[in-house]
């Protein structure tokens, strides 16, 4: 870790706000198929998710199996970093 880390609870806090915007439209995309806006809405959150997502494995580990390849270029060793619960979450 550099001393150019966003904070971990931050990041955490981050990811935890998209990735609820991301499942709350997902929902309102089931019975609104053709929304424009609510699709547009989707893309965006949902960039903004993976972007955090990949930052937070770079220099904490993954949280989800899509960033491990960020992180555990070598070893599986992401079993060793602190699990997110055990920070104090947001």
């Amino acid at each position: 870790m550099t001393n150019n880390a966003p904070c971990r609870k931050d990041l955490l806090c981050l990811i935890n706000r998209v990735s609820f915007a991301v499942d709350d439209v997902k929902l309102f995309l089931d019975t609104h198929p053709c929304d424009a806006n609510a699709l547009a809405y989707f893309h965006e959150y949902s960039k903004l998710r993976n972007q955090a997502l990949k930052e937070y494995a770079k220099y904490y580990g993954p949280l989800t199996i899509d960033t491990t390849m960020t992180s555990c270029t070598d070893r599986w060793n992401w079993i060793n970093e602190p699990w997110p619960w055990q920070e104090g979450g947001c």
